[in-house]
C-alpha cells in the first residue's frame, strides 16, 4: 500500500480568510497561501489575524515551496510574518509575484525570499513526491491559476478562488480544457472554494460593472472617490478607462495601493495613461468634475483613507459637498459594521455613497452554486474537501456535491486543524490538532493572547479601578490607600463608592496581615471586585499593588 497522503487546513476552513492548507507527503510538504483575516468587533487593538502555524515550526526542514494562486490581501497578506520562520521558494505568477514583493519589502524579506514567477500552464516538479500544474482561473484579479498536483497517492486540485467568467475584465476565461483534461486524468480529491455556497445561480461577471461604472460617470456632478483593495488590479484598470473617456485626471492615494499601481503598471497589468494620472496633492487645482480619486478602506479600516475621511482627519483630502463616494468591494463578513458606520459618517459630511446592495459598483469573484456544480461535473473528484469558507458554506458545498452523486463518505467537511489522510481509495478524518488565532497587533505578532483580549474587553465594558497600598512591617497599613479610576466612576459623584472601597481595602488587610502580599493583593482585588458590583452593578478591571 502507499503512504498516505496528509492534507491539513491551517486556516480558512470553518472561517472567511486566514486560508493555509499543508499538503504533506511522507517527509515532504508543500503549503498553499499565506493568508490574513479581519478582526471581528470584540477583539479590541488587533490589527489583524493570521494562521496559526506552529505544526509547521518542528518541520520547517521538510517545507519544499509555499504555492500562492493570485494577489489577493487574504491570500498574501501574511508572507512576511510566515516567511520569517520558512525558508522555501515563493511560486506565483508574475502579478502575484509583484503583489507579494511589495509585501516582503515593507517586512524588510525582499532579499531574503526566493521569488519563483510561473505561468497557467507550466509543469513543474518540488522534491519527489509533487508535480504541480498551474491552470488559469478566472476571479476578480488578473493572473489568478488554480493548481493541480499530482502525488503518489493521486492527482490533488485546489480550485483557489474562482468564478465560472465568459468575460472577464482581462479578457483570459478559465482553463475549461486544463480542469477536463484533470478529469480524464482522475481526480482523487477536490479542494474548492466555498465562499458562496449559499448562493444560487451563476456569479455576474466582471464585466457587468463596466456598465454601472459608465452611468456613475456620466451623471456625477463633482468628484468620485472610489475604495477598492489595493490589490485589485482589475478595478483599478476599470476606474482608469472611465476616467479617460470621460475627461477626468485620476489620483491614487493611500501607501499600499500607489505602491501596487506602481509595479502593476511596471510589469504591464495596467494600462494608465501618464497624462490622467495626478497626485493627491494638486487635486486642488483642479475643477471637481475632472477628479476622480482612487483609496484604501473598502472595509472601513480606521487608519485607511477611507475612514480618516469618513471622520475628517485626512491630511490632505476632505469630503466636500457633492462628492460621490463609491464602495466598490464586498464587506468581508464580521467587517459590516465597520463599513456601515463608515458609510453613514460619509453622508453626515455630504457625501453621495454608492455600494453593493444599491448600485452596480461591485460583483463578486467567488463561484455561486451552479458554477462549483460545473467544477465538481468536469473534474468528478473521487473526495470532495470544501475549503476556503464559514462551517455553513462548506457544510453548503457539500450538500451540493452530494445531489451531483458523491457518496456523504467521499466528502470532509472539516475545519482548521483538522488533518485528512487520503490513500487511492480512502479518506479518514484524524483527530483535530490544538491550534488558534495569530494575533498581529502593530509590531507584535503573537505576543497577546486571549485573556489580553478579555481585559481590553473588561476595561472597554467596564474600566478600571486600581488602589495603591503601602503596609508597615507589621502588616499594617500606611496612611489611606491611592485610588485611581478611570471609565468606571466620576470622581466627585462616586466619592462614597470610593471611600468604601478604601474601607473594604482596610478590612481585608487587617483579617488578611499574615497573608503573603502576592495573595494578600488578589484577596483585596477579590472584595473590591465584590463590593463594586454591589454598589454599582458594574465589573471594571481591579487590581490592587502593595508596596
Amino acid at each position: 500500500m502507499l503512504a498516505k497522503l496528509r492534507i491539513i487546513p491551517l486556516g480558512g476552513c470553518g472561517e472567511i480568510g486566514k486560508n493555509m492548507t499543508v499538503i504533506e507527503y511522507d517527509d515532504e510538504i508543500i503549503v498553499i497561501h499565506t493568508d490574513i483575516m479581519f478582526p471581528e468587533n470584540y477583539m479590541l487593538g488587533v490589527d489583524s489575524i493570521i494562521p496559526d502555524y506552529k505544526y509547521l515550526l518542528d518541520k520547517l526542514d521538510n517545507i519544499k515551496a509555499v504555492l500562492i494562486t493570485h494577489g489577493h490581501e487574504d491570500h498574501i497578506g501574511a508572507i512576511a510574518h510566515v516567511m520569517r520562520d520558512v525558508d522555501a521558494p515563493v511560486y506565483a505568477t508574475p502579478l502575484t509575484a509583484g503583489l507579494i514583493e511589495v509585501k516582503l519589502r515593507q517586512g524588510g524579506l525582499h532579499s531574503e525570499v526566493e521569488l519563483v514567477p510561473i505561468q497557467a500552464g507550466d509543469k513543474f516538479h518540488i522534491g519527489q513526491n509533487f508535480t504541480i500544474e498551474p491552470f488559469h482561473v478566472a476571479h476578480s484579479i488578473p493572473d489568478c491559476v488554480g493548481f493541480g498536483i499530482t502525488t503518489p497517492a493521486g492527482l490533488i486540485v485546489h480550485t483557489g478562488d474562482y468564478k465560472f467568467d465568459h468575460t472577464p475584465a482581462d479578457g483570459w476565461p478559465p482553463d475549461f480544457a486544463k480542469l477536463s483534461e484533470f478529469s480524464e486524468r482522475g481526480v482523487l480529491a477536490l479542494l474548492a472554494d466555498s465562499t458562496n455556497a449559499d448562493r444560487p445561480g451563476w456569479t455576474k461577471s466582471e464585466k457587468t460593472i463596466e456598465k454601472g461604472f459608465d452611468e456613475l460617470f456620466r451623471n456625477a456632478q463633482g468628484r468620485i472617490i472610489i475604495a477598492s483593495f489595493a490589490s485589485l488590479i482589475s478595478r483599478i484598470q476599470q476606474v482608469a478607462d472611465m476616467a479617460e473617456k470621460y475627461g477626468r485626471y485620476l489620483a491614487i492615494t493611500g501607501r499600499s495601493m500607489r505602491d501596487n499601481v506602481k509595479m502593476a503598471r511596471r510589469l504591464g497589468y495596467l494600462n494608465i495613461d501618464d497624462s490622467i494620472l495626478v497626485d493627491i496633492s494638486d487635486i486642488a487645482d483642479l475643477p471637481a468634475h475632472r477628479i476622480v480619486i482612487m483609496a484604501t478602506g473598502s472595509q472601513g479600516e480606521p487608519s485607511a483613507v477611507m475612514g480618516r475621511l469618513a471622520r475628517g482627519r485626512h491630511n490632505r483630502l476632505q469630503i466636500q459637498e457633492g462628492d460621490t463616494v463609491v464602495f466598490s468591494a464586498h464587506a468581508i463578513p464580521g467587517n459590516e459594521e465597520l463599513v456601515y458606520r463608515t458609510i453613514n459618517q460619509l453622508y453626515r459630511r455630504g457625501a453621495n455613497v454608492l455600494y453593493e446592495p444599491i448600485a452596480n459598483v461591485h460583483v463578486s469573484g467567488h463561484a455561486s452554486q451552479e458554477e462549483m456544480k460545473l467544477m465538481i461535473n468536469l473534474v468528478r473528484p473521487r473526495f470532495l474537501i470544501p475549503v476556503h469558507g464559514e462551517l455553513r458554506h462548506l457544510t453548503q458545498h457539500a450538500a451540493i456535491a452530494r445531489q451531483l452523486g458523491i457518496p456523504e463518505e467521499n466528502i470532509a467537511i472539516i475545519e482548521n486543524g483538522t488533518p485528512l489522510e487520503l490513500t487511492q481509495d480512502e479518506l479518514v478524518v484524524c483527530p483535530r490538532m490544538k491550534g488558534g488565532y495569530i494575533f498581529v497587533d502593530g509590531a507584535s505578532v503573537g505576543e497577546i493572547d486571549w485573556s489580553v483580549l478579555r481585559d481590553r474587553d473588561k476595561l472597554a465594558q467596564g474600566g478600571f479601578f486600581f488602589a495603591v497600598l503601602s503596609l508597615n512591617g507589621d502588616g499594617r497599613m500606611l496612611g489611606e490607600p491611592d485610588i485611581v479610576s478611570r471609565g468606571f466612576l466620576d470622581p466627585v459623584e462616586g466619592r462614597e463608592i470610593i471611600e468604601g472601597a478604601k474601607d473594604t481595602i482596610e478590612r481585608v488587610v487587617n483579617q488578611h496581615r499574615d497573608t503573603g502580599g502576592g495573595k494578600l493583593s488578589k484577596k483585596i482585588e477579590d472584595a473590591l471586585g465584590r463590593y463594586l458590583y454591589a454598589e454599582t452593578g458594574r465589573r471594571p478591571l481591579v487590581q490592587a499593588v502593595i508596596k
